[in-house]
């Protein structure tokens, strides 16, 4: 029985495009007649560019599989060839094979590579070998071959290198070659199936389009990329049927269509009739009707369109949203820029909806303005958050947006689900984003920052390319590092090639695929609101940092900074940051470095919000008076119900109202601050005594910091300025200063350095004594070490562990000079040494003359600013 044909021309000749209708084969000998419809063109000009093919006998649709085949030609001269290219893939074991395909349309030129589409009957995946060769036939015939690589709808790819001449005059004179796949660089890619897609313009005069026309398909499970429908022949034309070959993975029975085309010109409109889409493997068939304009001056005047499938057990209803944007109130907040609006359900998105026509403002988006819009879309079930934000095209772009309310069409306005934002998209302003996702208020979670949202699966793909706008676009990729702190993951996608019109295949955007996944430190996300207070003067432009303390840890020194003008007079910032999980919040260490003019800061009060699992009670509905009799007996059951563990978001308030400046108040620059909630927690004050040995050269110059640990934190670094004496650390002498901070219980340590400025840094410093004022008990922190560059090992800071008093003493009663070797062990018995060795690159000029620090962070603690290195200059 005859069940397939190739057929197809050799590409010869002034007019070798072929239009064929159908073939008709009469087996006289079993008196069989076959007819194999072709319907389509073979000629590399038209169409899909195809001119041979695999028809099926009786077969009214395509049936084809489509294969990737990219052929690489080398990168040495004279590696290009005119001649015709032929291909052979030969299955599994050698059993099957695609039989002999020419690979027109290609260039071969050097350093180039050519993508070829194949369609063939077969699943020829994976491949055993493959044969690659040419006619031999004009000028410059020889053809030097890089590699083969190959690609089928499995996601299977396979490398065939080569990395030899196909040439008569070259190497061993052969013109075909068996090439060996290199199994090492093989790859799994998403697996995509492939789909026959039948569009059907309308005969309305006037009803086809020259515009480029996007395709998206929905499914139960997922969605497919935006995929741009391409053909060399004229498409879209009034009354023609258009056939595509698509790709799209597995993602369940298909729910919906969108459809577009991106011309916003008054001769670009397009009347679509239907949509067919079949799987070809299945033969698993939609259908989506249309009948209706794309064009801006028809019918509700979109450009896109959304159509439910229609079929067996498929009940899918159009309807239409009414999103209202309203702008802020604030100074320029309005903007000229193309707005665009994703609204995102369980059952799906409408996609990105250029926000044209506004229902009641002929000015859309101006200060204050609350402009209205018509979203036809498949329904999206319940409502959880929406995508918003603009192009950044023109003057004055930015925006402030207050909040997004969506509701169906012909609900009551008191139905809409607000979403609110509150923020500028401006590059300029705040984090300098200019999309923003947003979640409702009932949902509320972190004032719906999108970091909160992070999608809870993994990355497996990316999608990455570039506008190939502006001279010199092109653009060699080498790798794609994202890091997502909130789930403790890093993911490395390698690419290793251009992304250029001129360069390699010509692609500007191209599919990535993560090589290695790994794990980093996990962070959460934390909400940090600052009031600054009303008062004069209150405002500061110097860099405020913020460190948070939990029952579980403490965060990193953060820094509070965006694009805008932050920390004005009566203004309140809202920050977003990620830190360690330091479980219930008990402080917070805030302040600034004093930098700028004016750096003076009056600050009223800080929140900190962050997420948190508790017992949550449902809402008790209203009921009537006959129903509350009938649950009366219910109560008693209801009332020690726990309730649910959901996420909540937990609120912590940390009170101020006073001046972080140097010339007001106590001079300090930086403030602890208790939570409001938590009563375990009391100020304290540290009286701290710092001597300075009696040798020649003791005392410094420099600027000296200490942070004191205890049992309940730390106080962090801070600088000791105010002292007994006007001239600080001197040969002999005790300074005493007084730190003031949330109680700290039993000290465990402390961490003296300097910052080894000014001519006379070296500084010996013999001992720290510091008088807690709550317990009134004194802590002994012996020394009696060099904290110099030139002196001793080198360091600049100490980490120092308190000893008994009678071990202080020691020397008065045994009158005898205690060993510095003995306190160095007892130290060493509370500690622990690291060694550490750092390797400066062989690069020219790659030493440093500046001093470089490393800070170690572990689970409990780390190490500050302490590790100092001085020379850098050599190679080790």
């Amino acid at each position: 029985i005859l069940r397939k044909i190739t057929i197809g021309h050799n590409n010869k000749g002034s007019s070798a495009g072929w239009a064929c209708d159908k073939v008709v084969v009469d087996d006289m000998g079993n008196k069989e007649v076959y007819e194999f419809p072709v319907n389509a063109w073979f000629d590399i000009s038209e169409g899909d560019g195809k001119i041979q093919r695999d028809v099926l006998a009786g077969a009214t649709q395509p049936m084809a599989i489509v294969y990737n085949v990219q052929v690489m030609t080398g990168d040495i001269r004279g590696a290009g060839t005119n001649s015709k290219i032929h291909f052979v893939m030969h299955g599994h074991k050698g059993i099957k094979n695609s039989g002999k395909l020419f690979l027109e349309g290609g260039t071969f030129e050097r350093a180039q590579i050519d993508i070829f589409n194949v369609e063939l009957l077969e699943l020829l995946s994976p491949l055993s070998r493959v044969t690659i060769g040419h006619d031999n036939a004009g000028i410059s015939c020889g053809w030097y071959c890089e590699k083969v690589l190959y690609c089928p709808f499995t996601g299977l790819e396979q490398v065939f290198p080569c990395g030899r001449w196909l040439d008569e005059d070259e190497g061993d004179g052969l013109v075909e070659r068996e090439l060996y796949e290199m199994v090492s660089l093989r790859q799994k890619k998403q697996k995509k199936f492939p789909w026959s897609l039948w569009i059907w313009t309308s005969e309305i005069k006037g009803a086809g389009t020259d515009a480029q026309v996007f395709v998206q398909v929905y499914g139960e499970t997922g969605k497919s990329d935006e995929m741009k429908l391409e053909s060399k022949s004229d498409s879209f034309e009034q009354g023609q049927c258009d056939k595509f070959i698509i790709e799209m993975p597995d993602f369940g029975k298909i729910r919906k269509l969108r459809i577009w085309h991106e011309k916003r010109n008054p001769f670009s409109g397009w009347h679509l009739g239907r949509v067919t889409l079949m799987k070809t493997l299945t033969r698993e068939k939609y259908s989506f009707v249309c009948n209706r304009w794309l064009d801006i001056n028809e019918d509700d005047n979109e450009i896109i369109r959304e159509l439910p499938a229609t079929g067996k057990l498929v009940t899918i209803f159009v309807i239409k949203y009414r999103a209202t944007i309203c702008t802020g109130n604030v100074s320029g907040s309005g903007t000229d820029a193309s707005v665009y609006l994703n609204i995102i359900g369980d059952l799906g998105d409408t996609g990105e909806r250029l926000m044209f026509m506004s229902k009641n403002n002929a000015n859309k988006f101006e200060k204050g303005n609350h402009d209205e819009f018509l979203v036809e879309a498949v329904t999206l079930g319940q409502i959880k958050r929406v995508r918003i934000g603009h192009d950044g095209r023109g003057g004055g772009c930015g925006w402030f947006l207050d909040k997004v309310m969506i509701r169906e069409e012909g609900q009551p306005e008191a139905s809409s689900i607000e979403f609110p934002c509150y923020r500028w998209l401006d590059r300029n302003e705040d984090d300098g984003q200019i999309v923003r996702e947003l979640v409702p208020t009932d949902d509320e979670i972190l004032s719906n920052d999108v970091d909160a949202h992070i999608i809870k699966y993994d990355i497996n793909r990316m999608l990455i390319g570039h506008t190939n706008e502006g001279l010199r676009a092109g653009w060699f990729l080498d790798s794609v590092q994202i890091w997502v702190p909130v789930h403790g993951v890093q993911y490395m996608f390698p690419s290793h090639r251009w992304l250029c019109k001129d360069e390699a295949d010509g692609k500007v955007e191209v599919e990535i695929y993560p090589s290695e996944t790994l794990e980093i430190e996990k962070l959460i996300n934390y909400e940090v609101t600052v009031v600054t207070g009303d008062v004069w003067a209150a405002g500061t432009n110097a860099n405020i940092f913020l460190q948070i303390y939990g029952e579980a840890g403490k965060t990193e020194l953060i820094q509070l900074k965006s694009r805008s003008n932050n920390f004005e007079r009566g203004t309140t910032e809202i920050f977003r940051i990620e830190g360690l999980d330091v479980g219930r919040v008990y402080k917070i260490r805030i302040g600034h470095d004093g930098s700028g003019i004016g750096a003076g800061w009056f600050l009223e009060k800080v929140d900190v919000k962050r997420l948190v699992m508790a017992m949550v009670k449902p809402e008790k509905k209203e009921e009537d008076k006959k129903d509350k009799k009938k649950k009366k007996k219910k109560k008693e059951e209801e009332e020690e119900s726990p309730g649910v563990l959901k996420e909540v978001v937990r609120t912590f308030s940390f009170p101020c109202g006073r001046w972080l400046a140097r010339d007001e108040e106590d001079g300090e620059i930086l403030v602890e601050l208790r939570a409001e909630d938590y009563e375990d927690l009391e100020e304290n004050s540290y009286e701290v005594h710092v001597f300075t040995g009696d040798m020649l050269g003791a005392g410094t110059d420099a600027s000296v910091y200490i942070n004191i640990y205890g049992e309940m934190g730390d106080t962090g670094e801070r600088k000791l300025r105010k002292s007994n004496h006007l001239n600080k650390f001197e040969r002999g002498q005790e300074d005493v200063f007084t730190i003031t901070g949330m109680d700290l219980g039993p000290l465990k340590k402390l961490r003296m350095r300097h910052d080894n400025k000014q001519p006379n840094a070296a500084w010996y410093l013999d001992r720290v004594e510091i008088f807690d004022g709550k317990e009134e008990t004194m802590y002994f922190f012996p020394c009696q070490r060099w904290l110099a560059v030139d002196e001793d090992d080198g360091q600049l800071g100490r980490e120092l562990v308190p000893v008994d008093e009678a071990f202080m003493k020691r020397d008065e009663d045994e009158e005898e000079e205690s060993s510095p070797a003995q306190l160095g062990l007892e130290q060493k018995a509370m500690s622990t040494t690291f060694t550490m060795k750092v390797k400066t690159g062989e690069k020219k000029k790659a030493g440093t003359d500046a001093n470089v620090y490393a800070i170690l962070y572990g689970t409990k603690d780390d190490t500050d600013h302490s590790i100092m290195f001085q020379i850098f200059m050599q190679i080790y």
